[in-house]
């Protein structure tokens, strides 16, 4: 009797590497003995050769730390490959929190005075002033219904695509993400609108505009 094809495992070859499709609706137990099976013979030769980044592609499985420790012992038994990373549809239920939490908008009425620091995970919606020797963090943007004169830093946890607003823009120092952009000496005493500071991708550092183009720069944040 011929045996039974199996195609549990699908393997892909690509400029960077290797993609290996495991299917979500057989048993973990029969994932493992193809993927196995698969890399002990099918791609013997392949397998023998300098050394290959690999992705596990695992659909709507969610996968333990026990059993992704399985996956890495299996690929791990070939010398050549190295597992880049696992990618999967699922998400548990902290990492659906921490993302409810990202996506929030933290409302504050209050003035940020010297020495005080206002930290909080998601936007930031200031209503009041932040004055010299202040601090407002976000992880994502930042906006002033007020004057920002003390230090604002929105993207804190990497995001590069927060942006920093206010009424009245006189910050100390503006930080997006990793970037750091430092006051003038002097600021004009009239003339100022209401602006946005955000990272530029064509200047590679922090620009200030007119609150007026966030809506092209950052077309996103129309659902505030």
């Amino acid at each position: 009797m011929a045996q039974k094809l199996q195609h549990n495992v699908t393997i892909k070859g690509t400029k960077d590497g290797l993609v290996l499709l495991l299917d979500d609706l057989c048993s973990f137990e029969h994932l493992l003995e193809e993927l196995n099976d698969k890399l002990s013979d099918d791609h013997g030769q392949l397998l023998n050769g300098p050394l290959i980044s690999v992705i596990v592609k695992t659909g709507n499985r969610y996968l333990t730390d026990q059993q992704s420790g399985l996956i890495r012992e299996i690929i791990g038994q070939k010398k050549n490959l190295e597992i880049k990373r696992f990618e999967t549809n699922v998400i548990t239920v902290a990492e659906a929190e921490e993302m409810k939490k990202e996506a929030q908008i933290m409302r504050v009425s209050k003035v940020v005075r010297s020495g005080q620091v206002l930290s909080v995970q998601g936007d930031l919606l200031l209503i009041g002033d932040v004055n010299p020797g202040g601090t407002i963090v976000a992880t994502g943007n930042i906006f002033v219904l007020g004057s920002l004169k003390g230090i604002a830093h929105s993207g804190s946890s990497g995001n590069r695509e927060a942006v920093i607003a206010a009424s009245v823009m006189k910050p100390t120092q503006l930080r997006i993400a990793d970037m750091i952009n430092r006051a003038p000496d002097h600021y004009p005493e009239h003339g100022h609108e209401m602006e946005c500071a955000f990272i530029s991708d064509e200047e590679g550092q922090i620009l200030i505009d007119r609150i007026s183009i966030v809506h092209k720069i950052r077309p996103e944040l129309n659902r505030l």
